[in-house]
């Protein structure tokens, strides 16, 4: 059963669990055993949590038995699975057996408990991982800073003063603050991008179809993707091995055999990479083109792309998840409405108002934008972009400043990766270390997106290993 998530000393606490794939090869080895992993990470929850509020509940009796199996397999010579020992956690949106799944909701607090875990949390069950606890995220998946009103803002580990990202923001700040090695996330307009880039992770958005939703709370059905945060490129491709697969469950989740990447072959040579020009470099601020220079030269891209359609398919994009997330909490929201917090249900409401016809058009303009960027795919391999316009801002700012243009951050933060949301493209998040920030005053991490054609997630994350074993991504404990 779930915990609350209390206050314990930081004494003795290593500053790091370790990596995915040192854990596995550790236990395999005798040098660490399951239990002692999970004691570890218990240790860094207690100490490192209180500061950050990534976790909303903990699962350590689950885990403690899961440990166990594994430490007991290990025993009796048995073939150990590929996750074994690891401990991750999931976003409160992925049903776990036994607790409420909330989203990030008070109006779901009354809700029966999960009488199974989500399709992904058994697959990684059953490949040996740990769940230790269901992480923070902005109400019912709905903006980029998970400042929550009911469970508290989840804050950056590079900077307690400035936010995590979101609607994933737990599941990324847990990673960067070295708590566990993998979480698990959702990105329906940028959910896992935006927090991997502030956050100074690994983020992978496979294509939309790629790993099955069944069992997670849904926003946008037609948007709607899962993926994991990792410490390093290894730690996600063994979390995204272990997902995939098809799931009769999901109508959305294609028909596809598991497609290993775990251990793909490095970036093969004469890759055509292209650097998003156009609206992907006016709305990117000197820092966030420092991080996208640094990664082209690395891969040796220098030639530019432009996504004409990227301001239309943005557009296209919040007036589907309006309607969509409207019409899915419109019953709700005239029964319970109090119990919505003020921003979403504010724009839940007015999403359930916008005309069919508008969506109607929205839905051409995302199949003309899909179209334009298959033709892009007929000259380039993958394609670069930032993942979010700025470095991670401060908690509660109202406005981000982009290249002398004022937008509204909770809405700004996803304008580098709606439009690529928008069209269901895989997408690997790289954290870039461009230097010291003007604004910030100090070094914080850009994400990168290395943008691949429908189902070439080996694409994207042979080039972020590239980008990883050159040193310009890196994984940086606070």
């Amino acid at each position: 059963m779930a915990a609350a998530v209390g206050i314990g000393s930081g004494a003795g606490v290593s500053p790091v669990i370790g990596s995915a794939a040192g854990i596995v090869q550790e236990i395999a080895k005798g040098v660490r055993t399951a239990a002692s992993v999970l004691a570890e990470t218990k240790a860094l929850i207690h100490a490192r949590n209180p500061d950050l509020n990534c976790f909303t509940a903990t699962t350590f009796e689950r885990a403690e038995r899961e440990a166990a199996a594994i430490d007991a397999l290990r025993a009796q010579g048995g073939a150990l699975p590929p996750l074994a020992g690891v401990p991750y956690a999931v976003k409160n949106l992925f049903d776990i057996e036994g607790m409420v799944t909330l989203a990030g909701a008070k109006v779901n607090a009354s809700n029966a408990p999960a009488a199974a875990d989500a399709t992904i949390v058994a697959r990684m069950q059953r490949a040996g991982a740990v769940l230790v606890g269901a992480l923070n995220m902005e109400e019912l998946a709905y903006g980029f800073v998970t400042e929550n009103p009911h469970y508290g803002t989840t804050r950056n580990p590079h900077d307690h003063t400035r936010g995590a990202g979101g609607s994933s923001g737990g599941s990324a700040a847990a990673v960067g603050a070295g708590m566990v090695p993998i979480s698990l996330g959702s990105d329906t307009s940028g959910s896992i991008r935006v927090p991997a880039s502030l956050c100074g992770v690994f983020g992978l958005k496979p294509t939309y179809g790629r790993l099955p939703r069944s069992g997670t709370f849904p926003f946008v059905n037609s948007f709607d993707h899962v993926g994991p945060f990792g410490g390093s490129v290894s730690d996600l491709a063994l979390a995204y091995d272990a997902m995939q697969g098809p799931d009769p469950r999901d109508p959305a989740c294609a028909q596809r055999a598991v497609e290993p990447v775990a251990t793909a072959p490095a970036l093969p040579p004469g890759l055509r990479i292209g650097i998003l020009g156009g609206w992907f470099h006016e709305w990117a601020d000197p820092t966030a083109r420092r991080a996208v220079q640094l990664a082209a030269a690395a891969l040796g891209a220098t030639a530019w792309a432009e996504l004409k359609g990227a301001e239309a398919a943005r557009a296209a994009a919040y007036i589907i998840t309006g309607a969509e997330g409207g019409a899915l909490h419109r019953p709700r929201l005239i029964e319970r409405y109090g119990e919505f917090g003020p921003a979403s249900r504010a724009r839940l409401v007015a999403g359930s108002l916008i005309p069919a016809s508008w969506v109607v058009q929205a839905q051409r303009i995302r199949q003309q934008v899909y179209r334009e960027v298959m033709e892009l795919f007929q000259r380039f391999d993958l394609l670069l972009a930032a993942a979010a316009p700025v470095v991670a801002p401060r908690v509660g700012q109202e406005t981000l400043q982009i290249n002398d243009r004022s937008i509204p951050t909770k809405a700004g933060l996803g304008v580098l990766t709606q439009p690529i949301s928008c069209i269901g493209l895989p997408v690997c998040t790289v954290p870039v270390w461009p230097g010291i920030d003007e604004r910030a005053q100090m070094e914080l991490p850009v994400g990168v997106q290395l943008i691949g054609a429908p189902w070439r997630e080996d694409l994207c994350l042979a080039a972020a290993r590239t980008l990883e074993q050159a040193g310009i991504a890196a994984f940086r404990l606070p």
